[in-house]
């Protein structure tokens, strides 16, 4: 099992504020599923209009159209929105322009990456490039003479530069075609300059800078070396980030009054945890970015996050919405909607940026958790460290442990993290964190996309929590002591409850979310049995869980995980009948003359490999089932199947796994000779 790490195709920083994947694909669908295709047409009819205020209004109402609505969102989508909005951002009005970039901003974020994607293959990166110079030289101009032009053009421009910013942050995101793209335009001293002048500028304005640089960072390289190398960059970003010193202290402190002030906070630490190691002479060389910067702020943050509160308020909010007059619908007949928002409504969006800024916090917070400190041990028996540890810490594709690995010599208290309970409280569904199965919609999408994205990313800081701790006891030969066995315990039970909740009707429509959560759970499961094994008691409706998860799924790599776990789970002692429905089970996926592993292979050299690790200690109390049953003379007669699956990787395609296979060959070889000498 391999780390959560930062993928770029995964868009963490540019969720779709409404998942729209359980409708159906297609034009008629988009039809049949909105109510407002007569109010499309005039739309499309009017961004080509030779009046400019027509133009104008087509944009602002595309805004108005699209928000928390996907079906109209493909439906204007497919009537080429996209290209019609990119061709008014050359348009000789400023304000359509200006409404324009507006409008692309939206459908970015709430559409996610098709629209990304076809944003750029529109190249709407040409007119984008000609505004960058400009804003910076407006931007100077206002900065230098503020009281030159009315408050009024001030928020304009500055809207206008939001808008930009965050169509070129979501545009980072889409490939890496786009991204090369963009690294191109040199962004980076544009972006630091919002950062410079952030006292005299709006907050959401600076930290759109912040994001679309957070992410320009993200395992960039040539975003990454252009801010390490500028000290007058780093220093920024460090004074920005940095908790101040009574924060440290005791991990309370004055909030700041905008949430989006703790947002920019966390986006620098991010950046400056993206471009480490940060080299001198910068004042920042001289900063422990992790443990100064990155945890006390993260902690704070997860310290004051309550999800049941935050879900009972919205609920609350909600309802005021539903028994209030819909005011968006009183606009004069053949204008936009009205941009106004009611009280609620401005609370809800508030709530669904808090939410946003746990999950980025998290997200840079799984990063750190890949490379905790080692567990402390208690005995010493003369293990001998390996020295590979990091190398593999770093591989993507790191197993848990070797088949091969000796017994632990070593008994070590394992010290968790302090932010670990938590997260524990982070991944506990509540009842806004997936639309009803019913109709598949929530009372409020973004809230609720938001709540589950923040499941998701806590579960993928525990994942990596575990996987540290697990690779680190087996580089020590290390087990847990006793006495945190009923720490492991109670995590395992947390994490079960947590999956109790989402339950297991993955496939309705709407419902993909709840697959996501499983997905990286088993990981998480994976881990803990590991850090814990032999500690953690069986219990039959979960390794039924995992068996039937293990069965339906068709991703190999969450076979390998459910495998994994129940490889774990089989080596508590006193639990003989779960050995042997585990043990049964993974003999099932060995590969034999009549079972042919198919195109995925390495979930059933997974199998082997936990048979040979369950079975290799003949005097534990579950080794009556490998004698009693038979298994010796089933994996003899396994081996020439495991030779020629084996013989089936591409050497040049999959070369790790080809070498991982024939590790696991050799194993079973050795391991059937050993039993054979045994003569049980």
């Amino acid at each position: 099992m391999g780390k959560s790490q930062k993928k770029r195709q995964m868009r963490r920083h540019n969720p779709m504020r409404v998942p729209d994947s359980h409708l159906p694909k297609g034009l008629a669908a988009a039809l049949a599923s909105t109510s407002k295709e007569e109010a499309i047409l005039p739309i499309i009819q009017k961004m080509d209009s030779p009046d400019a205020a027509e133009r104008k209004w087509a944009c602002v109402a595309v805004s108005n159209l699209i928000q928390n609505d996907p079906s109209t969102r493909r439906l204007l989508q497919g009537k080429n929105v996209v290209g019609s909005l990119i061709t008014r951002l050359t348009d000789s009005e400023e304000e359509v322009v200006v409404e324009a970039g507006g409008a692309l901003r939206n459908l970015c974020i709430d559409g996610g990456y098709d629209i990304c994607a076809e944003m750029y293959n529109k190249n709407i990166l040409t007119p984008l490039k000609t505004f960058i110079p400009k804003i910076s030289v407006t931007l100077a101009q206002f900065l230098e003479n503020p009281k030159n032009a009315p408050e009024n053009v001030h928020n304009i421009m500055y809207e206008f530069a939001d808008n930009v910013i965050t169509i070129l942050w979501c545009l980072s995101e889409t490939s890496n075609k786009a991204l090369n793209a963009i690294n191109q335009i040199s962004l980076v001293p544009f972006l630091m300059s919002f950062l410079g002048a952030r006292d005299k500028l709006p907050i959401s304005t600076v930290a759109s800078a912040a994001h679309c640089l957070y992410v320009l960072t993200d395992d960039n390289y040539p975003a990454i070396q252009e801010v390490r190398s500028n000290g007058a960059y780093t220093a920024c970003l460090l004074s920005v980030a940095r908790p101040d010193e009574n924060q440290k202290a005791n991990g309370k402190g004055k909030a700041p009054s905008d949430d989006r002030e703790v947002t920019l906070q966390v986006l620098c630490a991010g950046i400056l945890k993206n471009i480490s190691p940060i080299p001198p002479p910068s004042v920042a060389a001289l900063a422990d970015i992790d443990n100064e910067v990155v945890l006390p702020t993260i902690q704070l943050i997860l310290s004051s996050i309550s999800l049941p509160e935050i879900n009972s308020r919205a609920e609350e909010l909600i309802a005021q919405e539903i028994a209030m007059p819909d005011l968006k619908n009183l606009s004069i007949k053949g204008s936009p909607k009205s941009d106004h928002k009611s009280p609620a409504e401005i609370e809800l969006a508030q709530i669904e940026r808090k939410l946003r800024t746990v999950q980025l916090s998290l997200e840079i917070l799984t990063g750190v958790c890949a490379t905790l400190p080692d567990p402390e041990p208690v005995v010493d028996e003369g293990g001998d460290e390996d020295e590979n540890e990091d190398e593999e810490m770093e591989d993507d594709d790191a197993e848990m442990a070797e088949d091969d690995a000796p017994a632990p010599t070593t008994s070590t208290t394992i010290h968790l993290p302090p932010f670990v309970p938590s997260l524990l409280g982070l991944i506990q569904p509540t009842e806004l964190t997936f639309p009803p199965f019913l109709d598949a919609i929530s009372p409020h999408p973004p809230t609720t996309s938001a709540i589950v994205a923040v499941h998701i990313a806590a579960l993928e800081c525990l994942n990596n929590i575990f996987l540290a701790l697990a690779t680190s006891l087996q580089a020590q030969q290390a087990g847990p002591s006793s006495a945190d066995a009923t720490i492991g315990r109670d995590i395992w039970t947390k994490i079960w409850a947590a999956l109790e909740a989402v339950g297991t009707e993955v496939n309705c429509p709407g419902q993909g979310r709840r697959k996501d959560m499983w997905e990286v759970a088993v990981g998480v499961l994976w881990g803990i049995a590991v850090v814990w094994k032999g500690a953690i008691v069986p219990e039959d409706s979960q390794v039924n869980l995992l068996i039937q998860l293990c069965n339906v799924t068709s991703d190999p790599s969450l076979k390998v995980k459910c495998i994994g776990t129940l490889e774990c789970l089989a080596q508590y002692r006193e639990s003989i009948e779960s050995n042997k429905l585990i043990s049964q089970y993974l003999l099932s996926l060995v590969p034999s003359p009549v079972n042919s592993p198919g195109p995925s292979v390495e979930p059933h050299l997974q199998a082997v490999s936990a048979l040979i690790d369950i079975f290799s200690d003949e005097m534990s109390p579950y080794d009556i089932n490998f004698r009693q049953s038979g298994y010796l003379d089933e994996l003899v007669g396994s081996v020439e199947s495991v030779r020629k699956a084996i013989r089936g990787i591409d050497k040049k395609h999959e070369r790790d796994l080809r070498r991982r296979g024939e590790e696991v060959r050799d194993n079973l070889v050795a391991f059937i000779e050993y039993r054979r000498g045994l003569q049980l």
